[in-house]
């Protein structure tokens, strides 16, 4: 195949690099300003997709978050591939903040008070919602009984309450990165057009100055 690595890595080297990858997450980050600030598109449009990305790692639609960015970036007539890239705003290092930030609002929004631990914390009714979901399909094709007991705590405990409070943390953060982001964008995408019209200047002069060394030599 074309694209296959020549050296397979481990199980393990991939969940290494997924949690850390290989440079560092700063590195990762001006990887991504980098694709950010050469898109071709006004740099508003470019915002708007940022912010649709950023907004998106708030929601609790774990697999589904490029695919929510890109249909919101769509819908606010944003840069979709901006939105795309925007979504690393979500990773292992802002992951915890994010869900602790969206799920306090939520509460507080909705008035439930404090997060419910009676049931185990986020990361076992994560895991026991995966676990139901998981026997009630394989009970679709057995004659073992469904059983949504888990899956309904963790919607009223944990999804429906991040859902609803990582809208205004999301809003908040995907603000504040557009009005960051649209004069930074506009003054690399100056500087960039500066760069490419002084190239252009410097490559007809040298065609004019050939052109007057030829004619000097006839």
């Amino acid at each position: 195949m074309v694209f296959k690595r020549r050296d397979r890595r481990s199980i393990w080297a991939t969940l290494r690099e997924a949690l850390w990858p290989r440079g560092g997450w700063g590195r990762a980050a001006r990887y991504v300003q980098h694709r950010l600030n050469r898109l071709p598109d006004p740099p508003e449009t470019i915002a708007r997709g940022i912010f649709a990305g950023v907004l998106t790692t708030f929601t609790p639609f774990y697999g589904l978050h490029f695919i929510c960015a890109g249909i919101l970036a769509w819908i606010m007539r944003g840069n979709i591939v901006a939105a795309l890239l925007a979504t690393f705003f979500g990773n292992p290092l802002t992951y915890v903040p994010i869900s602790i930030a969206s799920l306090q609002t939520g509460y507080w929004l909705l008035d439930l008070g404090e997060p419910a631990h009676e049931h185990g914390s986020i990361g076992y009714k994560f895991a026991k919602a995966g676990e139901d979901l998981w026997r009630n399909c394989v009970a679709v094709f057995t004659q073992s009984d469904p059983d949504w007991t888990a899956l309904t705590i963790f919607y009223r405990e944990v999804f429906f309450p991040w859902m609803v409070g990582g809208i205004l943390p999301g809003i908040i953060c995907g603000l504040i990165c557009y009005y960051i982001s649209v004069p930074l964008i506009r003054a690399y995408q100056n500087r960039r057009k500066k760069g490419v019209l002084k190239a252009k200047l410097a490559s007809l002069k040298k065609k004019k100055k050939q052109a007057d060394d030829t004619r000097s030599a006839d």
